[in-house]
């Protein structure tokens, strides 16, 4: 079955269970574990792995459970923290992955460099930037980073992990005080997200021309120059998928590419 949810990452150590740490996905398996009498936890995969911080208005997760769904859904709701919500869990089609079958991701980076700091409301969500930020030049360092290529500088390494991706959108609109980065792409590696704003804001800062996003890509590993962002500016904001009949061909595609096949 398929669970669409949300959460706020403020106190959870990311996604991925963690012995002894309080994450998403545990707290998750442990309520389908409660709720349904199961006597061992389920595993729930979703379609992407937040770090520890991280916000997601539109993650989606799958679990192979022979329940049906609208009692899971109303038997979470009732049971989950008020850091997570349950937004729909309805029955997946066959050859559904939350993972694999994706066809993008898309990411929102909320910042503000106004100098009063961020709203008090929304500072867990807002990162404050001391200085005035030029979107015109982040935006021209982000033409240079779009495509498919091979982003090792702005991931952390993973064992036996492709780190080609094939990025779709990246641009920064300014909205008041508040500056949005949407970024979109098949998928991302560890720490990417937060590792372009970095490049992406060392250009705005004026540190860097935009070129230094062309240079830093091209280098192929990381570059102490680009810093990894807080995670708490960054929203997973939705997870898009094929059509029923693609969804197949979409996970054997996907599973080729993280291992590496052509």
């Amino acid at each position: 079955m398929r669970i669409d949810l949300a959460y706020d990452g403020t106190d959870f150590r990311g996604w991925a269970a963690q012995p002894g740490l309080r994450t998403v996905q545990g707290e998750l398996e442990q309520a389908l574990t409660t709720v349904l009498r199961l006597p061992h936890p389920p595993t729930v995969t979703c379609a992407g792995r937040t770090d520890a911080g991280v916000h997601a208005r539109g993650q989606v997760a799958h679990v192979d459970l022979d329940s049906h769904p609208g009692v899971v859904e109303r038997r979470l709701r009732r049971i989950v923290p008020a850091d997570i919500r349950i937004k729909s869990v309805t029955a997946a089609p066959q050859h559904f992955d939350a993972r694999f079958a994706a066809l993008e991701r898309r990411y929102v980076y909320r910042m503000t460099d106004h100098q009063a700091g961020p709203d008090p409301l929304a500072r867990g969500m807002i990162v404050a930037h001391p200085r005035p930020l030029a979107v015109d030049l982040m935006n021209a360092a982000a033409q240079r980073l779009l495509g498919e290529h091979d982003f090792a500088a702005f991931c952390k390494q993973r064992e036996g992990a492709t780190t080609i991706r094939t990025l779709l959108d990246l641009r920064t609109v300014r909205g008041g005080e508040t500056l949005a980065t949407t970024v979109r792409a098949d998928a991302f590696c560890h720490s990417m997200v937060r590792s372009l704003m970095g490049c992406l804001v060392a250009v705005g800062d004026r540190r860097y021309p935009p070129e230094f996003a062309a240079e830093i890509l091209a280098a192929g590993r990381r570059d102490p120059r680009v810093k990894v962002m807080p995670a708490h500016g960054l929203v997973l904001e939705e997870v898009r998928y094929p059509e029923p009949e693609g969804l197949a061909e979409r996970v054997v595609q996907a599973r080729q590419r993280r291992d590496g096949q052509p």
